[in-house]
């Protein structure tokens, strides 16, 4: 679906370096350009930001997975929507494809991080207005934000496409653990019924 062209100037789509390539192909769907962004390292490694453009009252999506290296990608994320704070735009919106520390959303043992909580804290504290995410661990994650938050599934392109090549006779469908059991299912479900 295109941007309606009578507003692109407000829309602004920003990639972290965790993935790059799905920021300039969500840039070129919407026939837009990405913002630029310089992220580069101090001596001692810590992650430096700058926007290279001014995005004042504007729509900001910002593209960063936290996928391994989780951390780095992480702290990057916070770093960019702090920077982004700073810059006075309408709204911000981070679209992260791929929530790291989502396994641990609940506590199991005495003394224990509910980490998934940890992270959504740290994210809306950063100055995000709301999130995109893609096939949470669990559902109960949505909770844990502050801000609006869209949860995506992607089963169902997935199946889809597994649908168009043929192969759905021979996918075999698993769960890493019992919390993606549900989306394991429902996408088994989905291959089996075209």
């Amino acid at each position: 679906m295109k941007h309606d062209p009578n507003h692109v100037e407000d829309l602004r789509i920003i990639s972290g370096t965790a993935n790059p390539a799905l920021a300039c192909d969500i840039a070129n769907r919407l026939g837009l350009p990405l913002t630029s962004l310089r992220v580069s390292r101090f001596a001692d490694q810590e992650i430096h930001v700058l926007i290279n453009e001014s995005v004042r009252g504007d729509d900001v999506f910002v593209i960063q997975p936290t996928c391994p290296p989780t951390s780095e990608n992480l702290v990057e994320l916070l770093i960019i929507l702090d920077a982004l704070k700073r810059a006075s735009p309408q709204r911000v919106t981070a679209v992260i494809p791929y929530y790291g520390y989502a396994r641990q959303e609940k506590k199991v043992k005495p003394r224990e991080p509910i980490t998934a909580r940890l992270v959504a804290d740290l994210i809306t504290v950063a100055g995000v207005d709301r999130i995109l995410a893609v096939d949470l661990h669990t559902q109960s994650i949505q909770g844990f934000f502050n801000c609006p938050m869209d949860h995506l599934q992607a089963g169902p392109l997935l199946a889809d496409y597994f649908l168009e090549k043929g192969l759905a006779g021979r996918a075999v469908v698993v769960s890493p653990d019992v919390g993606g059991v549900g989306t394991a299912k429902a996408f088994a479900d989905r291959m089996r019924s075209p």
